[in-house]
């Protein structure tokens, strides 16, 4: 029996995290964790698993399997499948579910129906409700439900009874209640639209009017009976949706929440708990400013609590504000260099490089930061004293906590996957299986500085590589803001090592503009997202050819998807004297054609500086192609959308410059479908052996 390929067990896998354990929430008394995990590495069905955590043992036990309440096959309502694009959700069955406070009642959607679990052991149970059913939420006391359908917030009991709008009787094509719309859920990381009250007795639903929004059109030529798909898509210098924030009482009470909306147009985040009244952040549209407002819920009134301003712009951090247990503000700053974290007037995070909060424990503060090396990120817990680091082994964490337990997920480069160990009091009690398939490779990354601004780089060489025989080079970056792929973690560098495993040296380099290093760092960027984040790319292959003298630099590809793709298709049109080859997937090729809030935080609004985008974009440059490149792109993709690859490919077509196009029928900015995944990774292969005279080497 032939062994299945790399890629085709990396796509039936999902690049090897179908079965680990993920979407953690423990219990505030610490009696139980709640996860999400398939039953095995390969099975795309995702299961609610419950972990009861006993004085020094976790016992795991099955919630909920969509096969044994569910028959038939899952349906997908438009809007579901837009909220999963947005958080890039390939897996099926149960990928999402909400709790109590007490984490003893959860609630989930599956293909469009309302299902409810009761952890004490009461089992699961279907609820009748309008349908289909989005993002369902128990209100913090266990009682009721709220969800969105139909572009309405509604409540039902936990028993299934009482049903009804709560808002949204204007509801339709342009407007919705309780959902995020496409920029909070694309580039904010707020994927939720509405908030419980800790009482039980009122929610905060955001109202969203896409009336001033332009509509695209996105059609499937492969598909011509099938008429095209309208989206609102807020392109750079483009209005943006209009979202206003309302108190809705049971009664039907309404009351509408006062701040500047003009002036602070982006509602960044949202925060309700028992430890203080409603916490809004809300941004400028320059995203120079940024304010935390505290809701009086009687009139609706905000009241400014902090004032942030940098004269570039200002990051969003995961988890801020918040209330603390003991009632004080948590907020993330920038000082410095240095991203801290604030818990009231103290500054709890030292000298450490925030990356975000997770959670209060008891006065204390839980957050993940790295310290010297970005390419590790830990878990901290800090108090009256200095942070004590939790994660022990090097790489890459996060945690959640609750009561005296914390569950700790940790990535490294001494093991594939990632383990979930479950601490009690600072002590390891157990471990959440993973039943992740280990993958047929042993990445071995030799991790770099790339002189002169110490460039986190990584080299894959073949397994068994013999010293003295050349090697073609590929790079292959994503680059961009937000995103990291030199970590200290194993299973990042999987598919490179099977790049390399092919005959190539592989380079992947985090250069200016990536997290962990700092304002100055990220901010680097500013007004040209093009210039020093290709320099850095070069700065980095040349320090892996001084590492190791084989790397033929006669002979260097590029590949890259999303960010990556843009930084691929620019490294041939502007250095093709050190890039041979590239192949662009879902690159950006003209940034006037992507988002508001990604786009102008880097370059500005296109009106005041069209310059920036002038000078970052590929379509201007096209006729300056002398290499070979390859243009991927799936024609579903409403992130990058197809006319940035037909545009830039009309403009080198103009010019006389040959290049290939790849379309993918149905395919959005992700590639979940197994075959397309796999298939897509052999054709690229076989283009890069091509272009750079390698295909004699390996058949």
């Amino acid at each position: 029996m032939t062994a299945e390929s790399f890629p085709r067990l990396s796509a039936r896998t999902q690049r090897f995290t179908l079965g680990a354990p993920r979407n953690l929430t423990v219990a505030p008394d610490g009696s139980r964790v709640v996860f999400l995990r398939s039953a095995s590495g390969t099975d795309r069905t995702t299961l609610l698993w419950v972990a009861d955590v006993g004085a020094d043992s976790v016992t795991e036990r099955i919630v909920a399997d969509p096969r044994d309440v569910f028959s038939g096959t899952e349906e997908l309502s438009a809007q579901e499948r837009a909220r999963r694009e947005r958080a890039r959700e390939g897996a099926g069955g149960v990928v999402g579910y909400a709790t109590d406070g007490a984490v003893s009642v959860v609630a989930f959607g599956l293909s469009g129906s309302l299902y409810v679990a009761d952890l004490s052991g009461g089992g699961v149970r279907a609820l009748s409700t309008l349908e289909p059913v989005i993002d369902p939420r128990p209100d913090p006391t266990g009682r009721q439900i709220a969800y969105v359908a139909g572009g309405a917030v509604r409540v039902v009991g936990v028993d299934g009874t009482g049903d009804r709008e709560l808002a949204g009787q204007d509801a339709g094509v342009d407007v919705s209640w309780g959902l995020a719309e496409f920029i909070a859920a694309e580039e904010m990381g707020r994927y939720r639209g509405f908030w419980w009250s800790p009482d039980g007795e009122a929610l905060l639903v955001a109202r969203t009017d896409n009336t001033p929004v332009r509509r695209w059109h996105i059609a499937d030529p492969a598909q011509p009976g099938q008429p095209p798909a309208e989206i609102a898509y807020p392109a750079a210098g483009t209005p943006n949706a209009l979202v206003s924030l309302h108190l809705l009482r049971l009664d039907r009470t309404r009351v509408d929440l006062e701040w500047d909306r003009v002036r602070f147009e982006y509602l960044a985040a949202v925060h309700w708990s028992g430890n203080g009244n409603p916490l809004l952040l809300v941004q400028t549209r320059d995203q120079r400013t940024t304010q935390i407002l505290e809701v009086e819920t009687g009139s609706g009134a905000t009241a400014p609590l902090h004032t942030e301003t940098d004269p570039v712009w200002i990051d969003l951090i995961d988890g801020v504000p918040s209330w603390s247990s003991s009632g004080e503000l948590i907020r993330a700053a920038d000082s410095g260099d240095v991203r801290r974290l604030h818990l009231g007037r103290r500054v709890v995070s030292g000298d450490l490089q925030v990356r975000g909060l997770l959670g209060s424990v008891g006065g204390d503060v839980l957050f993940a930061a790295s310290a010297d090396e970005p390419t590790e990120v830990h878990v901290y817990l800090a108090g009256p004293n200095a942070p004590v680091r939790l994660s022990k082994s090097a790489g890459v964490h996060t945690a959640t906590a609750g009561g005296p337990v914390v569950a700790l997920a940790c990535a490294s480069l001494d093991w594939p996957g990632r383990r979930t160990l479950i601490l009690r009091d600072g002590i390891l009690i157990g471990e959440i299986a993973s039943h992740a398939m280990t993958p047929p490779l042993s990445p071995a990354p030799q991790l770099l500085r790339a002189a002169p601004r110490d460039v986190r780089t990584a080299l894959l060489l073949p397994t068994g590589h013999v010293p003295g025989t050349s090697l073609p080079v590929l790079m292959d970056p994503y680059g961009g803001p937000h995103a990291q792929r030199v970590t200290a973690a194993r299973n990042a560098f999987n598919e490179p090592q099977w790049w390399a495993d092919q005959g190539f040296a592989v380079v992947v380099a985090d250069g200016r503009g990536t997290p962990g290093r700092g304002t100055s760092w990220e901010q680097a960027i500013a007004g040209d997202v093009a210039g020093p984040i290709l320099e850095d790319q070069i700065d980095a292959l040349h320090a892996a050819a001084k590492e190791c003298p084989d790397l033929d630099l006669s002979r260097v590809g590029i590949r890259g998807w999303s960010f990556g793709g843009y930084l691929a298709a620019l490294a041939v049109l502007r250095r093709p004297e050190i890039f041979h080859a590239a192949i662009a997937g879902a690159p950006v090729t003209d940034w006037a054609l992507y988002d508001t809030h990604y786009t102008e935080r880097y370059l500005g609004h296109p009106d005041t500086s069209p310059e920036a985008y002038a000078r970052t974009s590929l379509i201007t440059g096209a006729a300056a192609l002398t290499r070979p490149l390859l243009l991927v792109h799936g024609l579903a993709d409403d992130n990058v959308v197809a006319a940035h690859t037909l545009q830039l490919s009309g403009a080198l077509l103009a010019a006389g410059r040959p290049h290939q196009v790849l379309p993918l029928s149905g395919v959005t900015h992700m590639t979940p479908q197994e075959v397309v995944a796999e298939n897509l990774l052999l054709f690229q292969l076989d283009f890069l052996r091509k272009a750079l005279g390698v295909a004699s080497e390996q058949g």
